[in-house]
């Protein structure tokens, strides 16, 4: 460990001398406060979860931005946010860092992102009592489908696109789509295939809908101010580090349904 925080130690160094403009660079503020800002929404279990009781958090997620501050060797800050404030939480500069995110256009126009370190799928659900009337993608978009959703989420975006003859309801956090089908009032859900199979252990009603394959395989990685290529560099090389150590594959194991899988994503959208 100490040989490790040796090694970041000279990273920072190196970085922050080999790269224009280093003395501004949110590294720099992290090691001088002693403090690592994340930013995260607590509401993405396996990923992030919030105690409401204690203000605290736990996930994958909240363990690798943990490891993350230990090797800084400083404190780490949790900062909540929603998925709709995610990206504006970090160019108006509440945290230096987030947890897991879906790579995309519409995040990358305004933040950066690390190099991925796991993948996920989407895919669809329903309740015990409705999973007769599905069968495929196609049986989804029908006008007589109610489909749930939860705003600012890559998900909002994929039931836009997807499912334009069925109703669609959009929730604001901390309420969540699943929620709504759990209530009854939609019918129809989707989410990653991580989020979704600790949901099906948690609420036995709930039931993945058939299909022929799942849908738009994407790479999570961590949003980072979009200009600091610095801080971008020293991320991206601690993450190979702990990878080539097994540090990741090692906290998806305690998650279960998490897959460390973003070199095997598959191909199908």
């Amino acid at each position: 460990m100490k040989l490790l925080k040796t090694y970041l130690f000279s990273l920072a160094t190196f970085v922050m001398i080999s790269v224009p403009g280093h003395a501004e660079s949110v590294l720099n503020q992290i090691l001088s406060s002693g403090v690592l800002k994340a930013g995260t929404t607590g509401d993405f279990y396996p990923f992030s979860k919030r105690d409401t009781a204690t203000n605290s958090y736990e996930g994958y997620d909240i363990d690798i931005l943990k490891e993350l501050a230990k090797d800084l060797d400083v404190e780490i800050e949790f900062v909540a946010t929603t998925w709709a404030t995610l990206v504006n939480g970090i160019t108006a500069d509440k945290y230096h860092v987030t947890g897991s995110a879906s790579i995309k256009a519409s995040r990358m126009k305004a933040s950066g992102f690390s190099d991925p370190y796991t993948a996920v799928v989407t895919k669809a659900y329903t309740t015990n009592d409705k999973i007769d009337r599905f069968n495929g993608w196609d049986s989804i978009n029908k006008s007589d489908v109610k489909v749930a959703t939860t705003l600012g989420t890559s998900f909002e975006t994929q039931v836009d696109n997807w499912f334009t003859n069925a109703e669609i309801t959009k929730v604001a956090a901390p309420a969540r789509g699943y929620q709504e089908v759990l209530v009854g009032r939609s019918d129809v859900f989707v989410t990653s295939n991580i989020e979704g199979g600790t949901l099906l252990v948690k609420y036995p009603q709930l039931r993945e809908i058939p299909v022929d394959a799942p849908r738009s395989p994407v790479p999570l990685a961590m949003l980072l101010p979009q200009s600091d290529q610095v801080w971008i560099n020293f991320v991206n090389s601690w993450i190979k580090i702990k990878e080539a150590r097994g540090f990741f594959a090692a906290t998806a194991a305690k998650y279960g349904p998490v897959s460390y899988t973003h070199l095997t994503l598959p191909t199908k959208a």
